[in-house]
């Protein structure tokens, strides 16, 4: 049979941008493909001013071709220098220096409690013995701050690097530390995606095991933002058991999948309330809706957290629940989650 342009070109997306979960035809990189009595020619662009960029993808490419039975491959590639700010496939580094893994906590739609399921398994993570950092995402609504109970400033090092907030273990950077509680964000989108690039790349984020990104709600440009220039090692959904929340979930999922980031699983919030005076248990929101979907996109459901009146409590102090009892059924449930979540990563 012979090699077809769509063959090649889906052997091509199995090659992936070095540093990058992402391939290089979804990247936009492949040119040309021209198929020519089993003489196959790729024409690759690439903008990076790191050499060992494009010898990876050509013998990453080639080896693909072969695989396939394409006898004489030529895979030629045209390099030119990233222009200043550039992303995506042209940022040259993809990892942030220092960090083994970049994990992505993101929700379809606002109130389902992400940034609360972000916080706390932040410090689940260190309570595993991991170096950890927790990046509130969410230029415009940063909850963080508060989260944590610092109305710290952060300050800079001589090279204009941002020191990052400690508290709880962990290397904490959010706009709300910038910002009194009265002022908004008003930005555009272009500041937005800058502040973004400095919360990751110009913080002094050290050596550390994990990052955890709280991300805004939705799909918008910080998410791509990210997804585009950050090798991340893997994304979390957070839902709650109801359908409202379930297909914004679902959106979200598809995001990650469509820039090939990992989805690790998905965390039902909200899950069910055990009423303190009969201890009866109410599913408020339904029931069964997070492992539905988690067998529907085929990802673990990682956990499911209660409504707990404690846990809303130590948020709006600035003490995360699992930072403050340990022993309650919340942090066992984070712990267990973080638990997971380092085994599969490992």
């Amino acid at each position: 049979m012979p090699i077809s342009e769509a063959a090649v070109r889906d052997a091509l997306a199995s090659v992936k941008y070095p540093g990058f979960s992402r391939d290089i035809v979804s990247f936009g990189l492949v040119k040309s493909i021209k198929v020519d009595n089993g003489e196959v020619k790729v024409q690759l662009a690439l903008a990076t001013n790191d050499p060992n960029v494009p010898a990876t993808i050509k013998s990453d490419a080639e080896e693909v071709l072969r695989g396939i039975g394409v006898q004489n491959a030529k895979v030629l590639i045209d390099i030119h220098a990233p222009p200043a700010g550039a992303g995506a496939a042209g940022a040259g580094t993809a990892r942030i220096p220092g960090i083994k893994h970049v994990i992505a906590v993101a929700s379809g739609k606002g109130g389902v409690g992400k940034s609360t399921v972000a916080a706390n398994l932040a410090v689940a993570f260190t309570q595993t013995e991991a170096r950890v950092g927790l990046c509130d995402c969410d230029i415009y609504g940063p909850s963080i701050a508060l989260m944590f109970g610092s109305r710290e400033r952060p300050l800079a090092t001589e090279e204009n690097r941002i020191l990052p907030i400690e508290q709880y273990g962990l290397k904490l950077m959010s706009m709300g530390f910038l910002l009194d509680d009265a002022s908004p964000a008003i930005l555009r989108g272009p500041m937005v995606t800058r502040y973004t690039q400095q919360f990751l790349r110009q913080v002094e984020w050290g050596e550390l095991d994990y990052l955890i990104l709280d991300l805004p709600p939705g799909t918008g440009d910080i998410q791509l933002t990210i997804v585009q220039t950050v090798a991340l090692s893997g994304a979390i959904i957070v839902t709650t058991p109801q359908e409202v929340a379930l297909i914004d979930a679902r959106k979200a999922a598809t995001m990650f999948e469509k820039v090939n980031v990992p989805v690790l699983g998905l965390i039902e919030n909200m899950s069910y309330f055990i009423c303190p005076g009969d201890g009866n248990r109410y599913d408020i929101f339904g029931s069964g809706g997070g492992e539905r979907e988690a067998k529907r996109l085929r990802v673990p459901l990682l956990g499911q957290i209660p409504i707990d009146i404690a846990t809303r409590e130590a948020g709006d102090r600035g003490m995360p629940i699992v930072g403050e009892d340990r022993q309650s059924d919340v942090a066992t449930e984070f712990k267990k989650i973080a638990k997971q979540l380092r085994a599969t990563l490992a």
